[in-house]
């Protein structure tokens, strides 16, 4: 994970776009920010998300946190001096995220945490562990709470690092906590929220995934327009060649689709119901990414497959895509509920 670069976007303000001007941030809406995401995403996805989880934590923090958490983390957060992971993924718990094992036992006046956490971005370089565990099983979801607890903290043990096709700027691995006591000022989101931020920052997540998407089949396009303006064949430029050209406006098409389902999730969660619209949009969009980057290497033939050319890495992180923030079956899951509520209505 090229840290250096991380803290050059921090210096840029790009860990803190939603984060109030007055806290240091940028305070652009969300919907902006995607198209940021957008941008950075055409020359890496796995770096971009990155900043996705910065972005997300740095906001809760300046939203949600106690004074003393602000003092102590947001500068950092905004600079890139402090980087951010959410640890919420076990072993054994992906999408089912209210079945985390993970847990928190309350002990004097602060808690001891037990657990492993794994599929953690920013895991091997994070210096700021956003951790959920659950404080009373009795209670499922409800008892889940949040806390922040420094890396390098006794009992916390980072795990190695992944090896991951196209995606190794994501930093991804995982952390064990034995043992692991903190003082009661490590809370950050108690038992009742904590789950519904968890929720929230998954939402933002989902929409941020479907802007990355966009910026890689931006990237696909543009490249292959380039390569088949130049490629010379039986005579003439293969742009000409109408086969090629219908293949490139679909590309173009579902581009404009996930822009537009990626901007409508960005307004849905500025208005406080994104989470059906973030699903529509992160389906969609790591669907066409997937499709349209295989269409574009095909329109450049065998040179689309070189490793100088950026369609085979991004191709690979179109798939990730389809991981990040429950895989598409979770995203059909969420909609078929909504659509199965609406029959439910009078």
């Amino acid at each position: 994970m090229p840290v250096e670069t991380f803290r050059a976007a921090g210096a840029e303000g790009f860990c803190g776009m939603m984060v109030p001007r007055e806290q240091g941030g940028l305070g652009i809406p969300f919907r902006e920010a995607m198209a940021v995401f957008e941008e950075i995403a055409t020359q890496c996805m796995a770096f971009a998300f990155t900043l996705e989880v910065q972005n997300n934590t740095a906001r809760s923090v300046a939203v949600n946190g106690t004074p003393d958490q602000v003092a102590r983390y947001l500068p950092g957060l905004l600079s890139g001096d402090i980087i951010a992971a959410f640890l919420l993924t076990e072993p054994g718990v992906g999408s089912d995220a209210a079945a985390i094992t993970t847990t928190a036992t309350p002990d004097g006046d602060g808690w001891v945490i037990d657990g492993e956490k794994a599929w953690i971005t920013n895991a091997s370089t994070a210096n700021l562990l956003c951790i959920f565990a659950q404080t009373d099983a009795s209670q499922g979801s409800r008892g889940i709470a949040t806390f922040l607890v420094e890396a390098d903290h006794p009992g916390v043990e980072r795990l190695g690092a992944y090896e991951l096709m196209g995606g190794h700027a994501t930093g991804t691995g995982g952390f064990r906590l034995s043992g692991c006591r903190v003082g009661g000022d490590t809370l950050f989101r108690g038992p009742g929220v904590g789950f519904k931020e968890a929720m929230r920052g998954i939402e933002v997540a989902r929409t941020g995934v479907s802007a990355l998407c966009c910026g890689m089949m931006r990237a696909g396009l543009d490249t292959a327009l380039a390569y088949a303006a130049n490629r010379q064949a039986f005579g003439q430029a293969t742009i000409e060649f109408q086969g090629l050209q219908w293949m490139l406006a679909d590309v173009a098409t579902d581009l404009e689709a996930a822009r537009l389902l990626t901007r409508a999730a960005a307004q849905a969660i500025e208005d406080g119901h994104g989470t059906v619209a973030a699903s529509h949009a992160k389906k969609f969009a790591t669907r066409a990414a997937m499709k349209g980057l295989a269409d574009c290497m095909q329109v450049m033939g065998a040179a689309g497959f070189k490793a100088d050319r950026p369609l085979g890495r991004h191709l690979a992180c179109a798939k990730m895509a389809h991981y990040l923030d429950g895989t598409t079956e979770i995203q059909n899951l969420v909609i078929a509920r909504d659509l199965m509520l609406g029959r439910e209505k009078p």
